[in-house]
C-alpha cells in the first residue's frame, strides 16, 4: 500500500513509519523539512516538499496528522493563527490537491481531538454527543474535521481521528512531566477533578492501521482508552510509576494567570469513551493507567 502522511515527522508520525516500514508498505512523507524525513522517519521513507511531486504516483491512502503542538505555549493571535494555518488550511491544502488527481486514494484518516467535544464537565461523551462548549480547541477541530470531511465528495472514505492524551516517554505531554515529577514537583492541575481521556502510543498506532484497513470504517472515532481517569489520579500514578510523591498542585488561578485562554485546555476535560471502535472490534492493548505508565517507563 502507498501511504501519503502529514506529520510523519511528529510523535506519532514517527511510529507509524516504523510500523508500516515493518509491513512493507510505500511510505512517503509531505514535510516543510523533506531533507529531515530519512533521518526521522527511516531510510525508505520519501520525503516531498510539494505535493505535485508525487504527480499521479498511485496512491492507496492518505494520513493527516500535521498540526503544530497546541499546549506548547500561550495561545497569543499569532499562535492562534499558526495552529489554525497548521490544521485546517494545511488540510485545505491537501483536499484541493487530492481534487486535482485523476487518481484518488481510497481513504483520508485524518487528525482531530476530544478538545472537539469542549469542556465536557462529568458526562460522558461519544462519538454522536454534539459539542458541548465553543472554545477555541473546539472551534478549530470542528473546522480541521468539516474540511477533511469534504473528501467524501471525491469519493473518499473519511476517518476523524479524536484523539486523547497520547502518552509516550518519548515526547508529547508525558516526556514534558517526567522531569518535574522525578524531582517531587508534580501533582494535579486546579482541582485536579478534570477527566483526561489517554491512550498509549502502541494503541494510536494499532487503532490508526485497524481504522485504515476496515473497509467499512468512517466518520469520527474518539482515539483514547477505555478507562478515562481524572487529572488527580493521573498525577497519582505517575508519581507511583517513578517512586515519588505527587501532592504539589498547580493552582488554577497560577495556571490562568500565566497560561490565559491555554489553561482552559489544561483546567478542562473530556470524559470521552471510544464506543466506535471497540463496536467494531478493535481491542486495547492498554486499558489501565497504571500498566501503561510501567510498559513505558520501563522502555525509557
Amino acid at each position: 500500500m502507498h501511504i501519503l502522511l502529514t506529520g510523519g515527522t511528529g510523535l506519532i508520525g514517527r511510529a507509524l513509519c516504523r510500523h508500516w516500514l515493518q509491513q512493507g508498505h510505500q511510505l512517503t512523507v509531505w514535510s516543510r523539512r523533506p531533507e529531515q524525513v530519512k533521518a526521522l522517519c527511516g531510510g525508505a521513507v520519501c520525503g516531498i516538499g510539494r505535493l505535485d511531486e508525487l504527480a499521479e504516483e498511485s496512491l492507496d491512502a492518505v494520513v493527516n496528522l500535521a498540526g503544530a503542538p497546541i499546549a506548547d505555549r500561550p495561545w497569543t493571535r499569532k499562535r492562534k493563527a499558526l495552529l489554525w494555518a497548521s490544521r485546517v488550511s494545511l488540510t485545505e491544502q491537501l483536499l484541493a490537491w487530492l481534487e486535482t488527481r485523476e487518481q484518488k486514494p481510497r481513504v483520508l484518516l485524518s487528525g482531530s481531538a476530544v478538545g472537539w467535544y469542549g469542556d465536557g464537565g462529568e458526562r460522558e461523551l461519544h462519538e454522536d454527543t454534539p459539542p458541548v462548549s465553543e472554545d477555541f480547541a473546539a472551534q478549530l477541530c470542528g473546522a480541521w474535521e468539516e474540511t477533511a470531511q469534504r473528501a467524501e465528495e471525491l469519493g473518499m472514505r473519511v476517518v476523524l481521528l479524536r484523539t486523547g492524551l497520547v502518552l509516550s516517554a518519548d515526547g508529547g505531554l508525558l516526556k514534558r512531566l517526567l522531569l518535574p515529577f522525578k524531582l517531587g514537583l508534580g501533582g494535579p492541575l486546579g482541582s485536579g477533578r478534570q477527566w483526561m481521556p489517554w491512550i498509549h502510543l502502541a494503541d494510536q498506532i494499532a487503532l490508526i492501521d485497524f481504522l485504515l484497513q476496515q473497509e467499512g470504517a468512517s466518520g469520527p472515532y474518539n482515539a483514547c482508552a477505555p478507562t478515562p481517569v481524572r487529572n488527580r489520579e493521573f498525577s497519582q500514578a505517575l508519581g507511583r510509576a517513578l517512586h515519588r510523591p505527587a501532592f504539589l498542585p498547580a493552582p488554577a488561578f497560577a495556571l490562568r494567570l500565566g497560561l490565559g485562554e491555554l489553561s482552559g485546555l489544561l483546567l478542562g476535560g473530556q470524559r470521552a469513551l471510544p464506543l466506535r471502535l471497540s463496536a467494531a472490534g478493535f481491542s486495547f492493548r492498554f486499558t489501565q493507567l497504571d500498566v501503561a505508565l510501567a510498559d513505558l517507563l520501563s522502555h525509557h
